[in-house]
């Protein structure tokens, strides 16, 4: 009896290992590199303490990689023909804190732990510390992805939501990745933090098919504001809070904004506008423990898209290239 058992195990071992499958778990790296979790966290402080603009760089890059290919920190990958996911037209405003944030923080994982923590997961646990170092709530976060084997900028087309997207097309595409509509308002709530360049929703405010040439969902003393900072023909470097009260904290004020007519993208304002999505919106503007709750639970499911695990993918020596064998 006891044979045929242990025959069983193994069948069921070689099942899951074999087959290329594998599941995420919290304590992933519990024998392997314990402290990784420590070790990132610490190399985020460092991070965040030199650049600030570390925060939301971080949590963009986490966002746009999983859109992607996965999470399989794709979008890190540097490639001299300026072909990778990186390079396209739609990645080009990521932040280059944010890559400077998972480099360094392998490097320190790479020192206590070599060849064991893939850069996919070192940007996940990054992303989770960035919102939690600035106010913004704790959640536990699964590992055990591996680094994925494609970064192609031809594959980025389509798969990322857009500023002038509505609920339609936002919606879509957070289904495609198994969020759910909840799931994408309270991602959207990460525009509590960064800045965004005028050219991103210049067009609400002097091309708008409208009598004004404004978007008439912008509360008329923001729009003002906004064309203040962001004049016609302006400095393509200037940018903007994409939080137009608290634009450096992690809080509810994002959905409040949204009620007054301050969203800065179209894609923003549509929360509100669209009476599907307005429950919601009003909920997360009013209750910051429900926004809290919602956005934690949501990267937790965003964590878990298009993961390669098992013996698909590898663990990458250096983040911005695939290994060499």
């Amino acid at each position: 009896m006891e044979f045929r058992r242990s025959i069983l195990v193994a069948v069921m071992v070689f099942m899951v290992v074999g087959s290329g499958e594998g599941q995420l778990a919290e304590n992933f790296y519990g024998f392997a590199c314990p402290n990784v979790e420590a070790i990132v966290r610490q190399s985020v402080m460092n991070k965040i303490s030199q650049t600030p603009i570390t925060i939301a760089a971080t949590l963009r890059l986490f966002f746009h990689d999983c859109f992607v290919e996965g999470c399989d920190a794709s979008v890190m990958i540097a490639s001299p023909n300026g072909d990778a996911e990186k390079d396209s037209p739609t990645n080009l405003s990521l932040a280059g804190d944010g890559f400077d944030t998972v480099i360094k923080a392998k490097q320190a994982v790479e020192a206590a732990c070599p060849n064991v923590v893939s850069c996919a997961d070192i940007l996940a646990i990054a992303a989770r510390d960035v919102v939690a170092l600035i106010g913004g709530p704790a959640f536990n976060v699964e590992l055990g992805r591996r680094d994925g084997l494609v970064s192609m900028a031809s594959r980025v087309a389509g798969n990322l939501p857009g500023p002038t997207f509505d609920l339609n097309l936002l919606s879509s595409l957070f289904i495609k990745n198994n969020l759910s509509m909840i799931d994408m308002i309270a991602l959207s709530g990460a525009h509590t933090i960064g800045f965004a360049h005028c050219s991103m929703f210049s067009d609400r405010l002097y091309s708008f098919n409208s009598s004004s040439h404004t978007d008439p969902s912008l509360d008329p003393s923001y729009a003002q504001q906004l064309k203040r900072v962001c004049p016609p023909y302006v400095d393509p470097t200037i940018v903007v809070g994409m939080d137009a009260s608290t634009p450096t904290a992690f809080d509810n004020a994002y959905y409040k904004n949204l009620l007054h007519g301050k969203g800065l993208f179209t894609s923003d304002e549509v929360l509100f506008m669209d009476p599907i999505s307005r429950p919601t919106v009003s909920d997360f503007a009013s209750n910051s423990r429900d926004f809290f709750s919602a956005f934690a639970a949501a990267m937790v499911k965003l964590g878990r898209t298009g993961v390669k695990t098992g013996n698909d993918g590898e663990i990458r020596r250096d983040c911005t290239a695939f290994n060499s064998f």
